[in-house]
């Protein structure tokens, strides 16, 4: 059973909320919960501080459904903490569960954000570079373990660019199997030549197993995948710089 909070975590948890709610767009619902006390604070500790949150919006088009996120014991600046702030002095080990519907996936996707990023990448051809610079990308996900993707591209190859749409069905990776490709079809445009499908695949393959991502204050792994109908559950292992997180660029390590 976890221990009654005390005033002093009372305070620093209400502090802490205001802060996450200044950096939110929209919030159907928040709590966050900070267990520590006088003397802790003093020697610059906390126990632990919990987070659990519906319809969180930031960047106006980046939603989730659901958090909840717990950390492990902390250290914290004293001085900030007597003042209502929490201010991290060491980095903090955080798990937390993400669920994101298809609409807030296909939202994101959409977005000013998302677009502003430029998303593109090379692949080696036969010592040829290609690049892949993506359009558009709409994710579906009808069950059974399944994601499908459609979307489109300008690939610039041998000095010309030209464009391609196409359909493809995955299955994630799990702790028994890794990522696999169900089918991948040109749906417009001339296709692609086996060569480029396997260097593609090759780069997808890189860009899945990257160790950790990085967002603004936090750098993260996903451990987990679980798919239904309509929604995506995440179970990601995350170290955090400082709380709140503000809304700066997500990119690979």
């Amino acid at each position: 059973m976890r221990d009654e909070q005390s005033l002093e975590g009372k305070l620093l948890s209400q502090e802490a909320k205001r802060r996450v709610l200044h950096e939110l767009d929209e919030v159907e619902q928040i709590d966050i919960e900070v267990q520590t006390d006088v003397l802790k604070i003093v020697q610059g500790q906390a126990n632990a501080v919990s987070v659990s949150g519906q319809g969180l919006v930031i960047r106006e088009d980046i939603r989730v459904q659901e958090i909840k996120l717990q950390t492990d014991s902390i250290a914290i600046n004293p001085l900030s903490a007597l003042l209502g702030q929490i201010k991290l002095d060491e980095p903090v080990k955080a798990l937390a569960r993400i669920i994101l519907t298809e609409t807030d996936i296909n939202r994101t996707l959409s977005s000013d954000f998302t677009r502003s990023l430029g998303i593109n990448f090379d692949v080696n051809v036969d010592g040829e570079i290609v690049n892949f610079e993506s359009q558009k990308i709409q994710v579906f996900l009808p069950g059974d373990d399944q994601i499908e993707f459609r979307g489109k591209l300008l690939l610039k190859e041998k000095g010309n660019t030209r464009s391609l749409a196409y359909q493809a069905i995955v299955h994630p990776r799990t702790s028994s199997q890794p990522l696999m490709l169900e089918s991948f079809n040109c749906t417009e445009g001339q296709g692609m030549s086996i060569e480029l499908i396997v260097a593609l695949m090759q780069k997808v393959k890189e860009l899945v197993n990257q160790p950790y991502f990085e967002w603004d204050e936090m750098k993260f792994s996903v451990k987990n995948l679980e798919l239904e109908k309509g929604s995506l559950t995440l179970l990601v292992e995350a170290y955090v710089r400082q709380i709140p997180l503000s809304s700066n660029v997500l990119s690979p390590e």
